[in-house]
């Protein structure tokens, strides 16, 4: 057991045998492999994902950028050389199936225009369902933050890092950028997974 958990690649295939092998069994079940059975493995994937993004998100804001500033200068590499992209790689791609899995399940749910609109894709009704308005405000959130991890934060940090060539200023800049708007997507964190949460709960 210690030699499975020992190599990261085994632990995961292993833990994907595991998961598909659940998944075999609620085919299994009285709703078979219908519509409401890949809604589920969608809500499965998007939720997968979504804690590898956000949880990398979270890594580099309570951890990583606070606590850069004191790693001596000569230990600093280590992190810029060899954590930070590889942290970023699997932050970046998760931001992307995340988004994709979101998408897919809104559109095999039924109601894609109706979220995106926020609720106004039949028109605007001060008093009617508020679902699709609730969870659309949460869908563009986590939209402006794939936005953002693809268009400035994965862009300047390859800057910031020197996996591209640029001068210590323009690292220097990148840097900064590239950390404001992942603290951007911290903020936006937080709302986003109230409304993908709560309407889940309240509304189904």
């Amino acid at each position: 057991m210690a030699g499975l958990l020992s190599n990261f690649r085994n632990t995961m295939i292993v833990s994907f045998i595991l998961a598909i092998i659940m998944v075999v069994a609620y085919a299994a079940g009285p709703q078979g492999t219908g519509p409401a059975f890949w809604q589920a493995v969608f809500r499965w994937l998007h939720v997968f994902f979504g804690i590898l993004w956000i949880g990398l998100l979270y890594y580099f804001n309570f951890v990583q950028i606070r606590k850069m500033p004191e790693i001596p200068a000569e230990l600093k590499p280590a992190v810029s050389k060899y954590i930070a992209p590889e942290a970023l790689f699997w932050f970046r791609w998760a931001a992307l199936a995340t988004w994709v899995m979101g998408v897919i399940l809104l559109v095999s749910r039924g109601y894609f225009m109706e979220v995106v609109t926020l609720g106004m894709f039949g028109g605007f009704d001060p008093t009617g369902d508020q679902s699709a308005t609730l969870l659309g405000v949460g869908v563009w959130l986590a939209t402006i933050m794939f936005f953002n991890v693809w268009v400035f934060i994965w862009p300047n940090q390859k800057i910031a890092l020197g996996l591209v060539e640029a001068d210590a200023d323009a690292k220097a800049k990148a840097g900064r950028l590239a950390m404001l708007f992942s603290r951007t997507n911290t903020l936006l964190s937080v709302p986003m997974l109230v409304t993908m949460t709560m309407s889940q709960t309240i509304f189904g």
